[in-house]
């Protein structure tokens, strides 16, 4: 049974003189071409021996048959087609007449070809620009965007945009390529039959590579994301999450939980966490509790305090900076951003504090952790540090 290899094509379709180069190389050590696919080659193991490669670029992707003929007349056999690209062979020691004799004559193949990529470039620009025009969106109109590189929304995104773009730019420049080649054929300039290929191999290893693990990283984090992302009720006990409890605030024995389930879930007193690959560990939660003897300072009514929280322990130290910044945009809720106050804390890198009386809001980080705590209550906003300072202490020594 013959055995059949698979390799990976050293450059792009569209460059005719390295390909025909590489097939006679590649005849030469055993691999007679057998096949030819979008990125690979197959080649059929057999006695090493030199051939000829020559390929044919035609209106239509089915090789006419009287063309076909007429090489075979010349000594050139029909080996296998891509597209619009039709390869031929003949042994070396045949020296078979060329399929083409004028170059100016064989840059007419290239028309429909040509005109064909061009028209195929007009939807690929606006795709492109499209993206471009949606990456700055991101990035530039809006106003969290670390935050949602941190959360997994645009590393899905990117990842697929880079895609899209890369695509964008092979079709750019198959069509600038193929219109290269018809010029210098129209100034009489031959193909190159024996043109060096080993430099473009290695440039299409690293591309093939690059875009592989792009499309992994594309279609995979969502995957993993639904995967570890859980909501949960949160235990009315402490528990070994790295959260601010709402009990570890009010130091009241008389605080229970004010419950609401839906669907087997307590949504007043919630946990989620989610992964992503710039925070592998993020936790949102909220906390809703009832001290029935108490009242608010203004005597309005029952003390209910809540507690919401989110936590994040990126992968990178560099993102806890601007991670803080967008976590004041999205919780601002229409203040003045100038009243989030930076203060300093021994214990932690930053702390930043908005206390408007019962609403208290704080951001602290240390490390690669980042917290973010919304309180209402009576309790003063020190007391609150002092808890998230010793959470946060903890996640950043592991």
């Amino acid at each position: 049974m013959t055995k059949i290899v698979r390799k990976l094509r050293p450059t792009d379709y569209w460059r005719i003189g390295e390909h025909e180069s590489w097939f006679s190389d590649m005849s030469a050590k055993g691999l007679h071409l057998h096949k030819v696919g979008i990125h690979f080659a197959h080649f059929k193991k057999g006695d090493p021996k030199r051939m000829e490669y020559r390929i044919e670029v035609t209106q239509t992707k089915e090789m006419p048959y009287e063309q076909s003929s007429m090489y075979e007349v010349n000594g050139w056999d029909y080996v296998a087609s891509y597209q619009y690209f039709h390869v031929f062979s003949s042994p070396e020691e045949n020296d078979a007449l060329e399929l083409h004799t004028d170059p100016m004559e064989q840059s007419y193949t290239l028309d429909q070809l040509n005109k064909q990529l061009i028209m195929s470039f007009i939807p690929t620009a606006f795709v492109v620009l499209l993206i471009i025009g949606t990456l700055a969106a991101m990035w530039f109109l809006n106003d969290t965007p670390v935050l949602g590189l941190v959360e997994g929304q645009l590393t899905q995104q990117m990842a697929f945009s880079i895609i899209y773009l890369y695509l964008g730019y092979y079709s750019t420049r198959a069509m600038l390529s193929i219109q290269a080649l018809r010029r210098k054929l129209k100034e009489g300039k031959a193909i190159n039959h024996h043109a060096p290929w080993e430099k473009h191999l290695r440039r299409n290893k690293a591309f093939s590579f690059v875009l592989t693990i792009t499309v992994l990283i594309g279609s995979t984090l969502p995957l993993i994301q639904i995967f570890k992302s859980e909501t949960l009720t949160l235990p009315a006990d402490d528990s070994n999450l790295p959260i601010v409890r709402l009990g570890d605030i009010e130091e009241n024995s008389l605080l229970v939980q004010e419950e609401h389930y839906i669907e087997g879930i307590d949504y007043s007193n919630f946990y989620t966490f989610n992964w992503s690959l710039f925070a592998p560990m993020q936790y949102v939660t909220y906390e809703n509790g009832v001290i029935e003897n108490q009242t608010w300072l203004d005597k309005r009514g029952t003390y209910s305090p809540t507690i919401y929280t989110e936590l994040y322990h990126l992968t990178l130290k560099p993102l806890a900076k601007p991670l803080n910044s967008d976590l004041i945009k999205r919780h601002s809720f229409g203040v003045d951003r100038e009243l989030f106050v930076e203060i300093k804390h021994p214990n932690l890198d930053k702390l930043i504090i908005h206390d408007a009386g019962e609403i208290k809001q704080l951001i602290a980080s240390k490390g690669k952790a980042v917290m973010y705590i919304r309180y209402s209550g009576n309790v003063e906003v020190d007391v609150i540090i002092e808890n998230a300072a010793q959470k946060i202490n903890l996640l950043s020594e592991e």
